[in-house]
């Protein structure tokens, strides 16, 4: 049975000074927070400092059970996150190729690798097996089960064609009125039928740095205004790559014997975001910078970005599963 998606998750488990100190706080600590050196220090796509980005996130989104709601405002936890937020975004303007126009780098993203090499969805399609496709699964319900829901933030950012576009495209990602057809709700049964856990936020403490940086980057950029040209590159990314990879994970999991609702989560994206494709080119990125043509640059950043942070996550998963190993952190 899938599990309800409205509990609040339990804290994750610390994973250095940064985040011990956030779960502190959050859990009735009275340890100081660090100062911004700390954050200053600390690799900016590595596991403390996503961890504590992800953990101060999610008083935006679902809080953790025991916490107090009061603690999304508060000040001394903001102004840390401020400090690690800057890290993050120093690190992937740095590692972003930058220049060129929105449409330019959306055409760099139908450039697939000869043969998929290096391409989660084509390994798995071509030789993946059920527990690396389990993995999969566990790891990508961070983005998941929350679906659409960072991207919200910048509707109200937006205007005109750019905002009626967004919503059309929010529309069909909550069910279209349907809460049966959430894409949220659709992934949580995937999660069933493959055996897994389908409550929401049930894998942080598994889940690598590298996942953990695809979430928070979304977070980022749509809980800030200034962002909002970021936010809609990404979410143009996401939009873009879907279709042909969605395909793909269907017919590996069919290959591998996985169930109807398991296949159903991948084959409802393949029709609907090869059209969710052209309304995002056309109904909100491009009205977008027809209106703020400024936020060119922001746009490109989030579309490469996005890039950047998946080609990081898929180098993790197939060196380990190249080497049989699990790609996930190991459970307490």
């Amino acid at each position: 049975m899938t599990a309800p998606l409205s509990p609040r998750p339990r804290p994750p488990r610390a994973r250095g000074e940064l985040s011990a100190a956030v779960l502190d706080r959050l859990t009735g600590g009275t340890t100081p927070l660090p100062h911004h050196a700390a954050a200053e220090r600390a690799d900016p796509y590595g596991d403390d400092l996503q961890l504590a980005l992800y953990t101060l996130y999610e008083l935006h989104y679902r809080g953790f059970d025991g916490v107090d709601d009061a603690l999304e405002w508060d000040a001394d936890l903001l102004r840390l996150r401020a400090h690690l937020e800057r890290r993050f975004l120093t690190a992937l303007r740095t590692d972003t190729p930058s220049g060129g126009s929105a449409r330019e780098a959306l055409a760099e993203l139908m450039d697939e690798p000869p043969g998929g090499k290096g391409s989660t969805s084509h390994f798995l399609l071509r030789s993946g097996e059920l527990w690396q496709l389990r993995e999969y699964a566990a790891l990508r319900s961070l983005y998941h089960l929350k679906e659409a829901d960072p991207h919200l933030w910048v509707v109200p950012r937006l205007t005109g064609r750019a905002k009626a576009g967004m919503v059309a495209v929010e529309y069909d990602e909550f069910g279209a009125g349907r809460a049966q057809d959430i894409h949220a709700r659709l992934y949580a049964e995937l999660l069933d039928d493959l055996g897994l856990t389908s409550a929401y936020g049930a894998y942080v403490d598994e889940v690598p740095a590298e996942m953990l940086a695809v979430a928070t980057m979304m977070s980022l950029f749509g809980l800030h205004r200034a962002h909002r040209g970021a936010l809609v590159g990404h979410f143009a990314a996401v939009e873009v790559t879907s279709s042909p990879g969605s395909a793909r994970l269907a017919d590996a999991l069919r290959r591998c014997g996985a169930g109807p609702a398991a296949q159903r989560f991948y084959d409802e994206h393949v029709e609907a975001d090869a059209v969710h494709e052209q309304l995002v080119r056309h109904e909100v990125v491009a009205p977008l910078l027809d209106d703020e043509p400024h936020l060119e640059d922001d746009v490109v950043l989030g579309i490469r970005a996005t890039t950047l942070l998946e080609d990081r996550l898929t180098a993790r998963l197939l060196d380990a599963w190249g080497d049989g190993r699990s790609a996930l952190r190991p459970a307490a």
